[in-house]
């Protein structure tokens, strides 16, 4: 069941401060990077380094198949992934397509192309998530995270439910390893709320070490119809045909 109404506020406030306070210590110079940490998944100093640390994990090592965030600062994890010869699968942004889903080939295209967004987008085949194939690591973009694993995006909430699309189509598990690759000053001490469609991590990442969270958190088994907003339900093909 959801929160009642006032402590779901409560609790989205509290998720909001912890995302301003976090933007504001990684948009200074020598931390942050363009574009810019305010209201995205914050590009930082570091972040080869922390591909780098991610790349030394046995849950990396033994992928074939990973998907991946499309923001900036997991730039260099999609290219080391093409580089190893990975396939890589990307959500369109906001999903807002039939064919939701970017199939990166690393056989078919130019890894430092292919490894960015406007290359993705145009190199990468559309695919419908029932073409999605089993997917052996995830890595999810962050804001802030708790060593708990407990994590906190952007807002949009789309991280969340690509895992859960995944759930119900059937290429992610309940197992599915998930990696986080960030700036030491995105770990919190404050606890970040988790409701029942929130994603946490099992790897935190930094350009300094790599973690196991061992986190007690469940991921998203599916779709939670009380949990989607009206609007974005309509706006997502795969969504609105579930209606």
């Amino acid at each position: 069941m959801p929160p009642p109404h006032d402590e779901a506020d409560l609790l989205r406030a509290t998720k909001h401060a912890i995302r301003e306070r976090v933007w504001a210590l990684l948009d200074v110079p020598g931390v942050g990077r363009f574009p810019g940490a305010h209201g995205r998944i914050p590009n930082f100093v570091g972040a080869e380094r922390a591909a780098d640390r991610l790349a030394e994990i046995d849950a990396w090592r033994r992928a074939r198949t990973i998907k991946a965030n499309p923001d900036s600062p997991q730039r260099s994890v999609r290219l080391r992934a093409l580089r190893e010869g990975k396939t890589v699968v990307m959500a369109v942004p906001r999903l807002r397509e039939e064919k939701c889903f970017l199939l990166l080939d690393p056989r078919k295209m130019n890894a430092p192309e292919a490894a960015s967004i406007r290359g993705a987008s145009k190199h990468g085949r559309p695919i419908r998530p029932d073409e999605v194939p089993p997917i052996d690591l995830v890595v999810a973009g962050s804001v802030a995270v708790q060593r708990t694993g407990a994590r906190l995006g952007k807002g949009g909430g789309y991280s969340d439910l690509e895992f859960a699309l995944g759930r119900e189509f059937g290429f992610l598990r309940a197992d599915t390893p998930v990696v986080t690759t960030i700036h030491p000053l995105q770990i919190v001490e404050e606890e970040i709320p988790m409701f029942p469609h929130d994603l946490p991590v099992d790897w935190i990442v930094t350009p300094q070490e790599a973690f196991a969270t061992r986190t007690p958190l469940p991921k998203p088994a599916g779709i939670l119809e009380d949990r989607l907003d009206p609007e974005k339900r309509a706006a997502i093909p795969v969504l609105a045909r579930r209606r």
